[in-house]
Protein backbone atom coordinates (compact mmCIF):
# COMPACT_ATOMS: atom_id res chain seq x y z
CA UNK A 1 0.00 0.00 0.00
CA UNK A 2 2.81 2.41 0.93
CA UNK A 3 4.57 1.75 -2.42
CA UNK A 4 1.36 2.41 -4.36
CA UNK A 5 0.88 5.74 -2.59
CA UNK A 6 4.44 6.77 -3.44
CA UNK A 7 3.92 5.91 -7.11
CA UNK A 8 0.65 7.86 -7.22
CA UNK A 9 2.32 10.87 -5.55
CA UNK A 10 5.18 10.70 -8.04
CA UNK A 11 2.79 10.66 -11.00
CA UNK A 12 0.85 13.62 -9.62
CA UNK A 13 4.03 15.63 -9.10
CA UNK A 14 5.34 14.76 -12.55
CA UNK A 15 2.06 15.78 -14.18
CA UNK A 16 2.10 19.10 -12.34
CA UNK A 17 5.66 19.86 -13.40
CA UNK A 18 7.25 19.55 -9.95
CA UNK A 19 9.60 16.82 -11.15
CA UNK A 20 11.97 17.74 -13.97
CA UNK A 21 12.96 15.06 -16.45
CA UNK A 22 16.62 16.01 -16.24
CA UNK A 23 18.22 18.59 -13.97
CA UNK A 24 21.11 20.82 -14.90
CA UNK A 25 24.57 19.38 -14.29
CA UNK A 26 27.35 21.35 -12.64
CA UNK A 27 29.03 21.81 -16.02
CA UNK A 28 25.79 23.16 -17.50
CA UNK A 29 25.47 25.60 -14.61
CA UNK A 30 29.02 26.75 -15.33
CA UNK A 31 28.16 27.32 -19.00
CA UNK A 32 25.18 29.41 -17.96
CA UNK A 33 27.37 31.53 -15.66
CA UNK A 34 29.85 32.13 -18.50
CA UNK A 35 27.06 33.34 -20.79
CA UNK A 36 25.97 35.81 -18.11
CA UNK A 37 29.57 37.05 -17.86
CA UNK A 38 30.00 37.44 -21.63
CA UNK A 39 26.59 38.96 -22.40
CA UNK A 40 27.69 42.59 -22.59
CA UNK A 41 30.37 41.70 -25.11
CA UNK A 42 27.86 39.78 -27.22
CA UNK A 43 25.54 42.81 -27.30
CA UNK A 44 28.39 45.13 -28.30
CA UNK A 45 29.31 42.74 -31.09
CA UNK A 46 25.69 42.71 -32.25
CA UNK A 47 25.75 46.50 -32.51
CA UNK A 48 28.95 46.33 -34.54
CA UNK A 49 27.64 43.90 -37.18
CA UNK A 50 24.19 45.50 -37.44
CA UNK A 51 25.81 48.82 -38.26
CA UNK A 52 27.55 47.23 -41.27
CA UNK A 53 25.15 47.19 -44.21
CA UNK A 54 24.93 43.67 -45.59
CA UNK A 55 22.03 43.69 -48.02
CA UNK A 56 22.13 40.53 -50.12
CA UNK A 57 23.42 42.45 -53.15
CA UNK A 58 26.04 44.42 -51.17
CA UNK A 59 28.90 42.02 -51.84
CA UNK A 60 31.50 44.04 -49.93
CA UNK A 61 29.22 44.60 -46.94
CA UNK A 62 28.30 40.93 -46.58
CA UNK A 63 31.97 39.98 -46.74
CA UNK A 64 32.81 42.64 -44.12
CA UNK A 65 30.30 41.17 -41.66
CA UNK A 66 31.73 37.75 -42.43
CA UNK A 67 35.22 38.99 -41.58
CA UNK A 68 34.02 40.14 -38.15
CA UNK A 69 32.51 36.75 -37.35
CA UNK A 70 35.52 34.89 -38.77
CA UNK A 71 37.81 36.69 -36.32
CA UNK A 72 35.51 35.89 -33.40
CA UNK A 73 35.15 32.19 -34.25
CA UNK A 74 38.89 31.85 -34.78
CA UNK A 75 39.41 33.27 -31.28
CA UNK A 76 37.57 30.27 -29.81
CA UNK A 77 39.45 27.65 -31.80
CA UNK A 78 37.41 27.35 -35.00
CA UNK A 79 39.07 27.34 -38.43
CA UNK A 80 37.32 29.76 -40.77
CA UNK A 81 37.15 29.92 -44.54
CA UNK A 82 35.37 32.26 -46.88
CA UNK A 83 33.74 30.63 -49.90
CA UNK A 84 33.40 33.03 -52.81
CA UNK A 85 30.56 32.64 -55.29
CA UNK A 86 31.11 32.93 -59.06
CA UNK A 87 30.85 36.51 -60.28
CA UNK A 88 27.76 35.76 -62.37
CA UNK A 89 25.78 34.93 -59.21
CA UNK A 90 26.27 38.50 -57.93
CA UNK A 91 26.51 37.26 -54.34
CA UNK A 92 29.31 37.66 -51.80
CA UNK A 93 29.69 34.06 -50.66
CA UNK A 94 29.53 32.22 -47.35
CA UNK A 95 31.45 31.96 -44.09
CA UNK A 96 32.17 28.43 -42.82
CA UNK A 97 33.84 27.89 -39.46
CA UNK A 98 34.72 24.40 -38.27
CA UNK A 99 35.89 22.83 -35.03
CA UNK A 100 37.15 19.26 -35.22
CA UNK A 101 38.81 18.08 -32.04
CA UNK A 102 39.60 14.46 -32.84
CA UNK A 103 37.59 11.29 -32.43
CA UNK A 104 33.94 12.33 -32.31
CA UNK A 105 31.96 10.72 -29.50
CA UNK A 106 28.56 12.37 -29.93
CA UNK A 107 26.52 13.96 -32.68
CA UNK A 108 28.21 15.97 -35.41
CA UNK A 109 26.49 19.33 -35.64
CA UNK A 110 25.82 21.85 -38.41
CA UNK A 111 24.77 25.28 -37.08
CA UNK A 112 23.17 27.56 -39.67
CA UNK A 113 22.89 31.33 -39.82
CA UNK A 114 23.07 34.05 -42.47
CA UNK A 115 24.95 37.33 -42.87
CA UNK A 116 22.71 39.18 -45.30
CA UNK A 117 19.61 41.29 -44.76
CA UNK A 118 16.82 42.56 -47.02
CA UNK A 119 18.01 46.16 -46.52
CA UNK A 120 20.32 47.23 -49.33
CA UNK A 121 22.68 50.24 -49.31
CA UNK A 122 19.95 52.63 -50.51
CA UNK A 123 17.60 51.71 -47.65
CA UNK A 124 16.95 54.49 -45.08
CA UNK A 125 16.98 51.81 -42.35
CA UNK A 126 20.67 51.46 -41.53
CA UNK A 127 21.37 52.11 -37.84
CA UNK A 128 21.42 50.08 -34.63
CA UNK A 129 19.48 51.71 -31.79
CA UNK A 130 18.78 50.63 -28.23
CA UNK A 131 15.93 51.65 -25.98
CA UNK A 132 16.15 49.74 -22.73
CA UNK A 133 15.79 46.03 -23.51
CA UNK A 134 14.61 46.68 -27.07
CA UNK A 135 17.12 47.05 -29.90
CA UNK A 136 16.32 47.86 -33.49
CA UNK A 137 18.26 47.89 -36.73
CA UNK A 138 18.59 46.12 -40.08
CA UNK A 139 18.99 42.40 -39.47
CA UNK A 140 19.01 42.68 -35.68
CA UNK A 141 16.41 39.89 -35.49
CA UNK A 142 16.73 38.38 -38.97
CA UNK A 143 19.26 37.24 -38.30
CA UNK A 144 22.43 38.80 -36.95
CA UNK A 145 21.03 38.26 -33.47
CA UNK A 146 20.75 34.55 -34.27
CA UNK A 147 24.35 34.52 -35.48
CA UNK A 148 25.37 36.04 -32.14
CA UNK A 149 23.52 33.31 -30.26
CA UNK A 150 25.54 30.69 -32.17
CA UNK A 151 28.80 32.45 -31.35
CA UNK A 152 28.02 33.26 -27.72
CA UNK A 153 26.82 29.71 -27.03
CA UNK A 154 29.94 28.16 -28.54
CA UNK A 155 32.20 30.67 -26.79
CA UNK A 156 30.73 29.65 -23.44
CA UNK A 157 31.15 25.95 -24.21
CA UNK A 158 34.75 26.57 -25.29
CA UNK A 159 35.56 28.51 -22.13
CA UNK A 160 34.01 25.70 -20.09
CA UNK A 161 36.36 23.27 -21.85
CA UNK A 162 33.64 20.91 -23.09
CA UNK A 163 34.22 20.92 -26.85
CA UNK A 164 36.60 17.96 -26.94
CA UNK A 165 36.03 15.03 -29.31
CA UNK A 166 33.61 17.16 -31.27
CA UNK A 167 32.82 18.15 -34.85
CA UNK A 168 30.85 21.38 -35.24
CA UNK A 169 30.43 23.25 -38.53
CA UNK A 170 29.06 26.79 -38.42
CA UNK A 171 27.67 27.77 -41.82
CA UNK A 172 26.68 31.42 -42.16
CA UNK A 173 25.42 32.04 -45.68
CA UNK A 174 25.64 35.37 -47.45
CA UNK A 175 22.48 35.23 -49.52
CA UNK A 176 19.65 33.63 -47.53
CA UNK A 177 17.31 36.53 -48.21
CA UNK A 178 17.92 36.40 -51.95
CA UNK A 179 19.59 33.13 -52.82
CA UNK A 180 21.98 33.13 -55.76
CA UNK A 181 21.02 31.09 -58.80
CA UNK A 182 21.58 28.36 -59.64
CA UNK A 183 20.91 26.87 -56.22
CA UNK A 184 23.08 23.91 -57.16
CA UNK A 185 26.06 26.29 -56.83
CA UNK A 186 24.95 28.70 -54.10
CA UNK A 187 23.94 25.90 -51.70
CA UNK A 188 26.45 23.22 -52.66
CA UNK A 189 28.79 23.90 -49.71
CA UNK A 190 25.89 23.87 -47.25
CA UNK A 191 24.68 20.52 -48.56
CA UNK A 192 28.22 19.12 -48.47
CA UNK A 193 28.53 20.17 -44.82
CA UNK A 194 25.21 18.48 -44.02
CA UNK A 195 26.42 15.23 -45.52
CA UNK A 196 29.26 15.29 -42.96
CA UNK A 197 26.90 16.01 -40.07
CA UNK A 198 24.22 14.26 -38.03
CA UNK A 199 22.04 17.17 -36.91
CA UNK A 200 21.42 20.67 -38.25
CA UNK A 201 20.31 23.53 -36.00
CA UNK A 202 18.92 26.70 -37.58
CA UNK A 203 19.03 30.00 -35.73
CA UNK A 204 16.35 31.95 -37.57
CA UNK A 205 14.10 33.99 -35.27
CA UNK A 206 12.43 32.16 -32.41
CA UNK A 207 8.65 31.91 -32.21
CA UNK A 208 8.67 32.18 -28.42
CA UNK A 209 10.41 30.37 -25.60
CA UNK A 210 8.02 27.45 -25.80
CA UNK A 211 8.14 26.64 -29.51
CA UNK A 212 10.70 25.39 -32.01
CA UNK A 213 10.48 24.54 -35.69
CA UNK A 214 10.49 20.90 -36.78
CA UNK A 215 9.14 21.68 -40.26
CA UNK A 216 9.26 24.51 -42.76
CA UNK A 217 7.40 24.82 -46.01
CA UNK A 218 9.06 25.11 -49.38
CA UNK A 219 9.28 28.37 -51.27
CA UNK A 220 9.17 28.86 -55.00
CA UNK A 221 7.65 30.85 -57.80
CA UNK A 222 5.51 30.36 -60.85
CA UNK A 223 4.91 32.42 -63.97
CA UNK A 224 1.62 32.18 -65.85
CA UNK A 225 1.35 33.60 -69.37
CA UNK A 226 -1.83 33.81 -71.41
CA UNK A 227 -2.39 34.82 -75.01
CA UNK A 228 -5.41 35.95 -76.97
CA UNK A 229 -6.33 37.54 -80.28
CA UNK A 230 -5.78 41.29 -80.36
CA UNK A 231 -8.77 42.93 -82.00
CA UNK A 232 -11.34 45.70 -81.69
CA UNK A 233 -13.31 45.27 -78.47
CA UNK A 234 -16.59 45.16 -80.35
CA UNK A 235 -15.57 41.74 -81.63
CA UNK A 236 -14.92 40.08 -78.28
CA UNK A 237 -16.56 36.66 -77.82
CA UNK A 238 -17.07 36.29 -81.57
CA UNK A 239 -15.86 33.21 -83.39
CA UNK A 240 -12.79 34.96 -84.84
CA UNK A 241 -11.74 36.95 -81.75
CA UNK A 242 -12.65 34.80 -78.75
CA UNK A 243 -12.30 35.80 -75.10
CA UNK A 244 -8.97 37.62 -74.96
CA UNK A 245 -5.94 37.02 -72.77
CA UNK A 246 -7.27 38.59 -69.56
CA UNK A 247 -10.41 36.45 -69.39
CA UNK A 248 -8.24 33.36 -69.91
CA UNK A 249 -5.97 34.47 -67.08
CA UNK A 250 -9.03 35.03 -64.90
CA UNK A 251 -10.33 31.54 -65.69
CA UNK A 252 -7.09 29.99 -64.55
CA UNK A 253 -6.68 32.00 -61.33
CA UNK A 254 -10.30 31.33 -60.38
CA UNK A 255 -9.76 27.60 -60.91
CA UNK A 256 -6.62 27.74 -58.73
CA UNK A 257 -8.67 29.41 -56.00
CA UNK A 258 -11.49 26.88 -56.18
CA UNK A 259 -9.63 23.62 -56.81
CA UNK A 260 -6.21 23.78 -55.12
CA UNK A 261 -6.68 24.67 -51.43
CA UNK A 262 -5.46 22.09 -48.88
CA UNK A 263 -3.62 22.12 -45.56
CA UNK A 264 -0.15 23.71 -45.60
CA UNK A 265 -0.44 24.71 -49.27
CA UNK A 266 -0.46 28.38 -50.27
CA UNK A 267 -0.30 29.87 -53.74
CA UNK A 268 -0.33 33.61 -54.24
CA UNK A 269 -0.56 35.53 -57.54
CA UNK A 270 1.52 38.54 -56.54
CA UNK A 271 1.72 40.60 -59.74
CA UNK A 272 -0.61 40.67 -62.74
CA UNK A 273 0.06 42.59 -65.95
CA UNK A 274 -2.17 42.45 -69.03
CA UNK A 275 -2.89 44.36 -72.20
CA UNK A 276 -1.89 44.64 -75.82
CA UNK A 277 1.80 44.71 -74.85
CA UNK A 278 3.38 43.81 -71.50
CA UNK A 279 6.86 43.84 -70.02
CA UNK A 280 8.10 42.61 -66.64
CA UNK A 281 11.56 43.05 -65.10
CA UNK A 282 12.08 40.05 -62.80
CA UNK A 283 15.15 41.54 -61.10
CA UNK A 284 13.22 44.65 -60.07
CA UNK A 285 9.86 42.86 -59.68
CA UNK A 286 8.05 45.53 -61.66
CA UNK A 287 6.68 46.04 -65.14
CA UNK A 288 4.20 47.84 -67.35
CA UNK A 289 1.36 47.21 -69.78
CA UNK A 290 -0.09 49.22 -72.63
CA UNK A 291 -3.53 49.02 -74.22
CA UNK A 292 -6.84 50.78 -74.73
CA UNK A 293 -10.38 50.24 -73.55
CA UNK A 294 -11.48 49.39 -77.07
CA UNK A 295 -8.85 46.70 -77.73
CA UNK A 296 -9.11 43.03 -76.79
CA UNK A 297 -5.92 42.28 -74.77
CA UNK A 298 -3.28 40.14 -76.44
CA UNK A 299 -1.29 38.88 -73.43
CA UNK A 300 -0.90 38.70 -69.65
CA UNK A 301 1.91 37.77 -67.29
CA UNK A 302 1.24 36.66 -63.71
CA UNK A 303 4.03 36.05 -61.19
CA UNK A 304 3.18 34.07 -58.10
CA UNK A 305 4.45 32.21 -55.05
CA UNK A 306 3.90 28.61 -53.96
CA UNK A 307 4.66 26.94 -50.60
CA UNK A 308 4.27 23.27 -49.62
CA UNK A 309 5.20 21.04 -46.69
CA UNK A 310 6.54 18.04 -48.62
CA UNK A 311 7.97 17.09 -51.99
CA UNK A 312 4.88 14.98 -52.56
CA UNK A 313 2.64 17.99 -52.00
CA UNK A 314 4.78 20.09 -54.36
CA UNK A 315 4.57 17.47 -57.10
CA UNK A 316 0.82 17.00 -56.75
CA UNK A 317 0.16 20.76 -56.72
CA UNK A 318 2.37 21.47 -59.73
CA UNK A 319 0.59 18.74 -61.68
CA UNK A 320 -2.83 20.17 -60.75
CA UNK A 321 -1.80 23.67 -61.77
CA UNK A 322 -0.41 22.47 -65.08
CA UNK A 323 -3.63 20.55 -65.78
CA UNK A 324 -5.79 23.60 -65.06
CA UNK A 325 -3.64 25.80 -67.28
CA UNK A 326 -3.53 23.41 -70.24
CA UNK A 327 -7.20 22.36 -70.36
CA UNK A 328 -10.50 24.08 -71.12
CA UNK A 329 -8.97 27.14 -72.76
CA UNK A 330 -11.44 29.88 -73.48
CA UNK A 331 -12.06 30.45 -77.23
CA UNK A 332 -9.02 31.66 -79.21
CA UNK A 333 -6.71 31.72 -76.18
CA UNK A 334 -3.70 29.79 -74.98
CA UNK A 335 -1.76 29.60 -71.69
CA UNK A 336 1.51 28.29 -70.29
CA UNK A 337 2.94 28.05 -66.77
CA UNK A 338 6.51 27.58 -65.55
CA UNK A 339 7.93 26.98 -62.07
CA UNK A 340 11.06 28.00 -60.17
CA UNK A 341 11.00 25.91 -56.99
CA UNK A 342 13.97 27.36 -55.08
CA UNK A 343 13.62 26.26 -51.46
CA UNK A 344 12.72 22.63 -50.73
CA UNK A 345 10.52 21.77 -47.74
CA UNK A 346 11.70 20.62 -44.32
CA UNK A 347 9.39 17.74 -43.43
CA UNK A 348 8.39 17.04 -39.81
CA UNK A 349 10.35 13.79 -39.51
CA UNK A 350 10.63 11.56 -36.40
CA UNK A 351 14.31 12.52 -36.19
CA UNK A 352 13.40 16.20 -35.98
CA UNK A 353 11.06 15.43 -33.11
CA UNK A 354 13.88 13.60 -31.32
CA UNK A 355 15.98 16.78 -31.45
CA UNK A 356 12.97 18.73 -30.21
CA UNK A 357 12.74 16.31 -27.29
CA UNK A 358 16.30 17.21 -26.23
CA UNK A 359 15.48 20.93 -26.40
CA UNK A 360 12.31 20.30 -24.41
CA UNK A 361 14.33 18.59 -21.68
CA UNK A 362 16.83 21.46 -21.60
CA UNK A 363 14.05 24.03 -21.34
CA UNK A 364 12.33 22.19 -18.51
CA UNK A 365 15.62 21.79 -16.65
CA UNK A 366 16.16 25.55 -16.95
CA UNK A 367 12.68 26.20 -15.60
CA UNK A 368 11.40 27.65 -18.88
CA UNK A 369 8.65 25.10 -19.47
CA UNK A 370 7.93 22.65 -22.27
CA UNK A 371 8.86 23.32 -25.90
CA UNK A 372 6.39 22.28 -28.58
CA UNK A 373 6.55 22.04 -32.37
CA UNK A 374 5.54 25.29 -34.08
CA UNK A 375 2.86 25.27 -36.77
CA UNK A 376 4.78 24.97 -40.10
CA UNK A 377 1.96 26.80 -41.85
CA UNK A 378 3.11 29.96 -40.07
CA UNK A 379 6.76 29.79 -41.14
CA UNK A 380 8.42 30.56 -44.44
CA UNK A 381 11.37 28.79 -46.01
CA UNK A 382 14.94 28.93 -44.75
CA UNK A 383 18.43 27.61 -45.40
CA UNK A 384 17.86 24.58 -43.17
CA UNK A 385 15.43 23.33 -45.80
CA UNK A 386 18.32 22.63 -48.18
CA UNK A 387 19.83 20.12 -45.76
CA UNK A 388 16.66 18.55 -44.36
CA UNK A 389 16.98 15.64 -46.77
CA UNK A 390 20.33 14.64 -45.26
CA UNK A 391 20.14 15.33 -41.49
CA UNK A 392 17.71 15.62 -38.62
CA UNK A 393 17.12 19.23 -37.72
CA UNK A 394 15.51 21.94 -35.66
CA UNK A 395 15.04 25.61 -36.47
CA UNK A 396 13.71 28.74 -34.81
CA UNK A 397 16.51 28.82 -32.23
CA UNK A 398 17.36 32.48 -32.76
CA UNK A 399 16.26 35.71 -31.14
CA UNK A 400 12.80 36.90 -30.15
CA UNK A 401 11.67 40.07 -31.89
CA UNK A 402 9.48 41.26 -34.71
CA UNK A 403 9.04 43.53 -37.70
CA UNK A 404 11.46 41.51 -39.83
CA UNK A 405 11.85 42.77 -43.40
CA UNK A 406 10.45 46.17 -42.36
CA UNK A 407 11.98 49.39 -40.99
CA UNK A 408 10.39 48.45 -37.65
CA UNK A 409 12.56 45.36 -37.14
CA UNK A 410 13.51 44.89 -33.50
CA UNK A 411 14.90 42.33 -31.08
CA UNK A 412 13.99 41.80 -27.43
CA UNK A 413 17.06 41.63 -25.17
CA UNK A 414 14.98 40.34 -22.27
CA UNK A 415 15.27 36.77 -23.54
CA UNK A 416 18.59 37.02 -25.37
CA UNK A 417 20.61 35.43 -22.56
CA UNK A 418 18.00 32.74 -21.96
CA UNK A 419 17.94 31.78 -25.62
CA UNK A 420 21.75 31.72 -25.74
CA UNK A 421 21.88 29.52 -22.64
CA UNK A 422 19.30 27.16 -24.05
CA UNK A 423 21.18 26.90 -27.34
CA UNK A 424 24.45 26.21 -25.53
CA UNK A 425 22.95 23.44 -23.41
CA UNK A 426 21.19 21.93 -26.44
CA UNK A 427 24.52 21.83 -28.29
CA UNK A 428 26.26 20.40 -25.22
CA UNK A 429 23.78 17.59 -24.80
CA UNK A 430 23.75 16.72 -28.50
CA UNK A 431 27.53 16.49 -28.79
CA UNK A 432 27.38 14.12 -25.84
CA UNK A 433 24.61 11.97 -27.31
CA UNK A 434 26.02 8.73 -28.68
CA UNK A 435 22.89 6.86 -29.72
Amino acid sequence: MRTSKIIVLFLIMAASGHIQAQKLTEIEKEVIAIIDKNNDYAISLLEKVVNINSGSLNVKGVKKVGDVFATEFESIGFKSRWIDMPAELNRAGHLFCELNTGQVDGKKLLLIGHLDTVFEEDSPFQEYKRDGDRVSGPGVDDMKGGDLIIYAALKALQEAGVLNNTQIIVAITGDEEKAGCPISISRKDLVDAAKRSDIALGFEGATGLNYATVARRSSGGWVLKTEGVQAHSSGIFTENVGAGAIFEMSRILTAFYNELPEEYLTFNPSTVIGGTAVNFDEMQSKGYASGKDNIVPRETIVHGDIRCLSKEQIEATVNKMKAIVSSNHLPKTNATISFNLKYPPMKPTPGNYEVLKVLDEVSKAMGQGAVEAYDPGKRGAGDISFVAEYVDGLDGLGTMGGGSHTPKEYMDLTHFKDLTKRAALLIYRLINTTS
